[in-house]
Formats: structure tokens, C-alpha cells, sequence
């Protein structure tokens, strides 16, 4: 056995061999726990406020569940990378899925009691689980060599499309199995679902957290201090940002203009999937074009996604609008998630990659509040205009990086 394979043998989570013979199979099992673990924000944001609605004790508490999930995923964020680099990514994707199963059986408690407080409980391990999924495109990363680490990433965000399709369909089936407990099976369900995630997890095999890992590298300052990094992190947060405050605006835009609700489902639906499915190609055109590129054509879509939404307010308008939404989110965040690996230590990766995943969804949580009190205080067409403040400033950081890069070679 080559030396450098054997070096990362004794690394590995036990039963393993080597990092390099379990690429294969620990990025498929990375794609298909996506693929699984997606269905659970799918279940919440389709019936999260329609549960929340029942149960609340004022209808304007009715969307309060989705908001705390959205919170739930920025506060844990950083205690799942404390994990992950003190005991391994797999305990945290563990950790991750107990929450998933926790969520379910809570959810399912609340709606037997009729307890709307249990309920908007039970979406902070929702939002803990939510986020421990979105750290699988970097472990994903860790499973390959650098050249290839756009790709793996790209293929573990391409497990959402299957996600798009298992959750509604999880839904569907499951809504009415519990009569009169509406969506009480769907949560059990639910909870099914994150414990098979958890079987598929099991079998992943990645590199034991190194003492270095565990020291934790640079100071944060020094890490929040690189020019690169803050573009990273300006550019995954402008992209996140205003996918949720677009999409979370849109679907009352619809019905606001007189639109029907099947066409704002529709609508979400080719959302969801122009989210994912350009994943299938997004890490070549990284590895390409590279990422700084992409960056800069995801903002440029989503430029275009707002000023669609303000030509007119027909159906085609808002479909169209969230379809070029969902596909600059895809070119933004994947290409702002491939330049936070150029930030870091080998040492520094869980500590830096859970910092900037805090950054991006606590500036969501903010979108998420915001969007629905400034749709309906100014209109659709306010929310489109404001959009354009963060996509200058998002562009601006690229430009300005780019130049720093320029004169540093030059020197």
C-alpha cells in the first residue's frame, strides 16, 4: 500500500480502508441521504403554516413554525461543525438524523394534543437536521482529490431533485392516513424517512478529525479577515438571501393578483427543480470556467428573475421569475460554497465551513421575516426593486477580489 494511502487508512471512521477507495461509495450515499434527508424541509414548508394555522391561538402565528425552523437552522449550525471537527463528520450527520426523527415524532405529538407551542418546538431539531444536511456538499468534498471537488459537491445538491419529488409525494400519500389528525402520519412518515437516512449515513467512511483539526487552526478573526472569504461568504448569502425572499414572497403575489393556488404550486414545483437539477452539470462548469464565473452568472440570473417579475404579473411572468431564480440560487451558492474551500486549512475546514453556512442562513432567517411583511406593506413589484441592492453589492465584492487577486499576482 502506497505510503499517503496508508496515512489516510489510520484516519479513517472505523471499518474503512482508505478515503480514496470509498470515494465512489460514500458520495453516492452522500447523494442518496440528500435525496432522503430533503424531504423533511419539503414537509415543513408544505405544511407548516396550514398545521400552524389549525393549532395557533391567533392566525398571525400561523407561518411562526416555518420561521423557527428557519432560525433552528442558523443557531445549530455551528454546534453541528463543533461536532464534526471534534468527533467526525459522520457523528454529526448522525446527530443530524436524530433530529430528523425527533422533528417527525414531535410533530406528530403536537397535532394528536393539539399543541401549537410543541409543534413550533418540534422545528428547531427540524431546522438542526435541515442544517446538517447542507453540510453534506462539503463532506462530499472532503471524499475526493481537489480536482474533483466541485463535482462531488454538485452531485450531493443534485439529490434534491429527488427530494422535490419525494416530499410532496410523501405528502400526499400520508395526509389523510390519520383521520381527523391531518398530517399526522405525514410526520411519522417523516420520521421513517430520516431513520433510513441514518442507515445509508452509517456506511459512509471518512478521515477521523486530526489533532490539528481538533486545535482548530487560525483564530476566527484571521479566517473572517481574508478578502476571498468574505466574498465567498457576501456572495453565498446575496444568493440564499434572495432565493428565500423572492420565493417565500411570490406564492401570496400570486394569490394576491388573483392568480389560483394551483398555479403558485406549479410554480414552486419548476422552482424547486430548476434549484437542483442544473447540479448534474454545475461542478464541470466550475471546474471549467471556474467558480468566481459562476458566481457571477447565478447573480446575473437572478438580476434577470427580478426584472422578469416586473414586466407583469401574468402567470408566465412569476413562472419564469422563479424558474431563472432557482437556477442562479444553483450557480451562486454551489459556486460561493466551492470558494470557501480555497479559504482554508485542511485543519480549519469544519470550523470555516460551519462559520459561513451560520453566516448564509442566519441572513436568510432575516429574509424569511422580512419578505412577507414588505410584500404585503408595499407590493410584489417593492420586493423585486429592493433585490437589486444586494445583487450590486454581491458583484461588487467579486470585482474587487478579482482586482486584489490581480495585483497580488502582479507582485
Amino acid at each position: 500500500m502506497p505510503q499517503a494511502e496508508a496515512t489516510h487508512a489510520a484516519d479513517t471512521e472505523p471499518g474503512s480502508i482508505s478515503v480514496g477507495r470509498h470515494e465512489f461509495g460514500n458520495v453516492t450515499r452522500l447523494v442518496v441521504a440528500q435525496a432522503l434527508a430533503g424531504a423533511n424541509a419539503v414537509v415543513v414548508y408544505a405544511t407548516g403554516a396550514i398545521v400552524g394555522n389549525t393549532l395557533a391561538p391567533s392566525a398571525a402565528l400561523a407561518t411562526l413554525p416555518i420561521s423557527i425552523f428557519v432560525v433552528g437552522m442558523a443557531v445549530c449550525t455551528l454546534p453541528a461543525g463543533t461536532i464534526a471537527r471534534l468527533y467526525g463528520r459522520r457523528a454529526a450527520f448522525l446527530a443530524g438524523t436524530g433530529c430528523g426523527v425527533l422533528v417527525g415524532l414531535l410533530s406528530w405529538l403536537a397535532i394528536l394534543l393539539g399543541s401549537f407551542w410543541l409543534f413550533c418546538a418540534a422545528m428547531i431539531p427540524g431546522g438542526a437536521y435541515a442544517a446538517v444536511v447542507l453540510s453534506f456538499r462539503f463532506a462530499a468534498a472532503d471524499c475526493t482529490a481537489p480536482e474533483r471537488r466541485p463535482r462531488a459537491m454538485s452531485a450531493v445538491m443534485a439529490g434534491g431533485v429527488v427530494a422535490g419529488v419525494v416530499g410532496p409525494q410523501l405528502v400526499t400519500h400520508t395526509m389523510n392516513l390519520w383521520p381527523p389528525y391531518l398530517f399526522a402520519a405525514t410526520y411519522v412518515a417523516q420520521a421513517a424517512v430520516a431513520a433510513l437516512s441514518a442507515l445509508v449515513l452509517l456506511g459512509v467512511r471518512l478521515p477521523k478529525p486530526t489533532a490539528a483539526e481538533v486545535a482548530g487552526g487560525r483564530s476566527a478573526g484571521q479566517i473572517l479577515s481574508q478578502p476571498r472569504f468574505i466574498t465567498a461568504v457576501i456572495c453565498g448569502v446575496v444568493s440564499y438571501l434572495l432565493m428565500n425572499f423572492i420565493m417565500t414572497a411570490a406564492p401570496l403575489a400570486m394569490r394576491l393578483c388573483g392568480l389560483s393556488q394551483e398555479s403558485a404550486n406549479l410554480g414552486l414545483q419548476w422552482h424547486v427543480i430548476a434549484m437542483y437539477a442544473p447540479s448534474f452539470f454545475t461542478g464541470r462548469l466550475i471546474t471549467r470556467f471556474g467558480a468566481p464565473r459562476l458566481v457571477a452568472a447565478g447573480l446575473a440570473l437572478i438580476a434577470a428573475s427580478a426584472a422578469v417579475g416586473l414586466m407583469g404579473l401574468d402567470v408566465a411572468h412569476f413562472w419564469v421569475s422563479l424558474i431563472l431564480l432557482g437556477v442562479g440560487w444553483n450557480f451562486g451558492f454551489l459556486g460561493a460554497s466551492a470558494l470557501v474551500l480555497e479559504c482554508h486549512r485542511p485543519e480549519e475546514k469544519t470550523r470555516v465551513q460551519s462559520l459561513n453556512d451560520f453566516i448564509v442562513f442566519g441572513t436568510m432567517a432575516f429574509g424569511s421575516f422580512a419578505s412577507g411583511g414588505l410584500l404585503t406593506s408595499y407590493g410584489w413589484e417593492s420586493v423585486l426593486w429592493i433585490s437589486f441592492l444586494p445583487l450590486t453589492v454581491a458583484i461588487a465584492a467579486l470585482v474587487v477580489t478579482a482586482f486584489y487577486r490581480s495585483d497580488s499576482k502582479a507582485a
